[in-house]
């Protein structure tokens, strides 16, 4: 009996624990700016960006090849627009205990990323491909 209360009672609370509140814009701005975040999905590496000043900020796949955009805020989401595609692709952005996790908005179909660490370099971009 104590057992199924003491269950009960804890259940709440770790549905609570599960569900995080959505950065605003400012907390998201605080957290990145200066970083270089990676992020990974399904337990894979997923990718890395460098969040720079100015809201300016470099995604790669972690090939060697990167692209450069900015964000902004968007009625609490964080939109970004690389210089590959004018469409904003908007997330919103929760903390997990000390974890970064991105809900992409654009599809609710697709899964979350979450931060795996965070670099002490800048992402290795290779620059444009040369060919013969």
């Amino acid at each position: 009996m104590i057992r199924a209360a003491l269950l009960a009672f804890c259940l709440p609370l770790t549905a609570v624990a599960a569900e995080s509140e959505r950065l605003t814009p400012q907390q998201f701005e605080e957290y990145v700016t200066g970083k270089t975040l990676m992020y990974g999905f399904d337990g894979q590496n997923y990718g890395g960006e460098d969040y720079l000043p100015g809201r300016t900020v470099r995604w790669s796949f972690l090939d060697g090849r990167c692209k450069s955009g900015h964000w902004y805020p968007d009625d609490g989401k964080i939109c970004f627009i690389y210089e590959d595609n004018p469409e904003p692709q908007c997330w919103s952005f929760f903390l997990r205990g000390s974890t970064l996790v991105a809900r992409f908005e654009n599809n609710p179909e697709y899964e979350e990323l979450y931060e795996t660490g965070e670099s002490e370099e800048p992402l290795l971009c290779l620059g444009p491909e040369v060919g013969v």
